[in-house]
């Protein structure tokens, strides 16, 4: 399961710089009259990967008054959905997927590799703040389990051991390829694909 943490040292202020000013503007328009505050998540999103992918509490009441959105009703959209932070992050962002298809193949051995290497408890930073972790629901890549999403990248079909590696060049400062660590294509079945394997011209 996992677990939102609200940071404890928050900054006074934000706003969005130029270039994500411009941006929220253009999102913004492609909602009907009326009907522009639908765009909460996306500004939440944006503000989020401005400030070092973390949203502040003075986000959260910039993106309502920029919305004419009551300051309560976007807590309440920051804190329900996982995709959004409210604390520090670190550069590396783990995000393990505890749900059935990859609990069964291994998803809680790759927890305590976090546990053992990032930090004790999730939504932690590790000792040099470089990187934390947390449980997520599932990330959508079951035939791909046990996978992890770390920033925007998917890493899948992981052992331990591989995770291991993974883990040693993020504390590291090395950013690992992404991907399938079986040498699979996609989600095709890990013996090869047995159909569709030549293209004929129609």
């Amino acid at each position: 399961m996992s677990i939102k943490k609200i940071s404890k040292e928050q900054p006074k202020i934000f706003e969005f710089n130029s270039k994500n000013l411009e941006i929220s503007k253009k999102i913004i328009e492609n909602y009907p009259k009326g009907k522009q505050q639908s765009a909460v998540m996306a500004l939440l999103y944006l503000a989020q990967r401005q400030n070092d992918n973390w949203i502040p509490l003075a986000a959260i009441k910039y993106v309502g008054k920029f919305l004419n959105i009551p300051y309560i009703k976007v807590y309440e959209i920051a804190t329900f959905y996982s995709m959004y932070n409210l604390a520090p992050v670190g550069k590396y962002f783990l995000q393990v997927c505890t749900t059935t298809p990859c609990m069964i193949r291994g998803a809680y051995d790759l927890v305590e590799i976090c546990k053992n290497k990032i930090s004790k408890n999730q939504g932690e930073l590790s000792k040099d703040g470089i990187c934390s972790w947390t449980e997520v629901e599932c990330l959508g890549a079951c035939v791909n389990a046990p996978m992890t999403q770390i920033n925007d990248d998917y890493y899948e079909d992981l052992d331990k051991e591989k995770f291991e590696k993974i883990i040693d060049q993020i504390l590291n400062n090395k950013k690992p390829k992404p991907g399938s660590y079986r040498g699979r294509k996609n989600s095709e079945p890990e013996n090869g694909r047995k159909t569709l394997t030549e293209f004929k011209n129609a």
